[in-house]
């Protein structure tokens, strides 16, 4: 593995640029184990089993659960997700600062680019959903407990589910569609490519499904879209049980780690988490609003420790205290505290861990006790 770069390095960060190249499939290589297991004893993984148990009772259908009949006005819907949005409050600060790349905008613009924002949110949704889609797969493969092959296959249909839905609302509700990020693209590749099971669960349930719950939550709380707040609802219900179970697997799998072996899986966190943050700095969004990337980045690094970039770290409040949990953040090998610190996320390692937190986020089960028609 290379040496991990600087988080602030702006040619790094534009080194990767998202293709709009029209092609349809992207094929990743990879060499892996199928694994059978013999040892078909369910339960012997009780917290698995639990999880399992939940995830077969927790089923919705994206088709007849969600009212897709509501219609939705999605400049109004990009414009209430801006109000508390410190991105947003950032961008009219820009606009002020003579000399900025958006000095000449005004409020149609802003307006503009708050939809392209929505847009590009939900569109790397749909793309992230994919990659979970094709990693819970690989999981069931590869991962050598029954246990957890059982699980597994549960989030395979769950993340079917999510593309789904997330690409109907692109395509009936919103005005257009964004590919895929090149820099979640990146990381997808690299968890795709890499032969060992603990990586896939490490690169997609830990980091870019924490990463998504956190960003699912803000975007629940900024929004009555009545759709999308309820779509939104019930896929958190699901990546929540997702992330707990890269949690309660790894938490096994890393107890013997060696040094080197802790390292490397440090490493590989550290340069999966600079792509997840450097994804919300969607330059394709400024390139199709007609302002240059190279331009406009500068200013967000600039912010990177300021009150501005608060909703940019939060994203991380998942992340880091999973990572602790793993032991990822071992205080004897401190070099993934370390640059957590670097970025200003290492304030997050106490809060509560999605093993635990799981069981709190449950729409299904609500809506069923409440009588609603899931």
């Amino acid at each position: 593995m290379p040496s991990p770069r600087a988080h602030d390095d702006l040619e790094a960060i534009l080194a990767l640029a998202t293709a709009e190249d029209g092609e349809l499939l992207h094929p990743v290589g990879s060499a892996f184990d199928a694994t059978f297991t013999w040892d078909y004893a369910k339960g012997s993984r009780p917290a698995l089993d639990k999880l399992y148990e939940k995830a077969k009772a927790a089923q919705w259908n994206g088709t007849v659960d969600l009212d897709w009949s509501i219609d939705v006005d999605p400049e109004r819907t990009a414009v209430e997700l801006s109000r508390n949005d410190h991105r947003m409050q950032y961008i009219r600060a820009l606009v002020d600062e003579p000399g900025s790349p958006v000095a000449s905008w005004g409020e149609p613009e802003i307006v503009h680019y708050a939809m392209e924002n929505v847009s590009h949110r939900v569109s790397q949704f749909l793309h992230g959903e994919q990659g979970a889609l094709l990693c819970t797969a690989r999981i069931v493969e590869t991962v050598p407990w029954i246990d957890a092959k059982y699980y597994a296959s549960t989030q395979v249909m769950d993340e079917a589910r999510h593309v789904e839905v997330f690409a109907r609302y692109l395509d009936d509700k919103t005005s257009t569609r964004y590919a895929i990020n090149a820099h979640l693209r990146a990381l997808i590749d690299d968890v795709l490519a890499d032969s060992r099971w603990d990586i896939t669960y490490l690169g997609m349930q830990i980091l870019i499904e924490g990463l998504a719950l956190a960003a699912f939550g803000a975007m629940y709380k900024t929004t009555s879209e009545p759709l999308l707040k309820q779509l939104i609802r019930y896929v958190m219900s699901d990546e929540a049980r997702h992330v707990a179970f890269g949690v309660l697997s790894l938490q096994e799998a890393y107890r013997d780690l060696t040094g080197p072996e802790l390292r490397e899986r440090q490493e590989f966190v550290y340069d999966g988490t600079l792509r997840m943050r450097d994804r919300f700095l969607h330059q394709e969004v400024w390139e199709r609003l007609g302002v240059s990337a190279r331009a406009i980045v500068p200013y967000f690094i600039r912010q990177n420790n300021e009150e501005e970039l608060l909703f940019q770290r939060m994203l991380f409040s998942k992340i880091v205290p999973n990572c602790k949990k793993l032991g990822l953040l071992d205080e004897r090998q401190p070099w993934l505290r370390d640059r957590f610190r670097d970025i200003g996320v290492i304030e997050y390692e106490d809060f509560v861990d999605t093993s635990v937190e799981y069981s709190e986020l449950n729409a299904i089960e609500s809506d069923r006790r409440a009588g609603a028609p899931v």
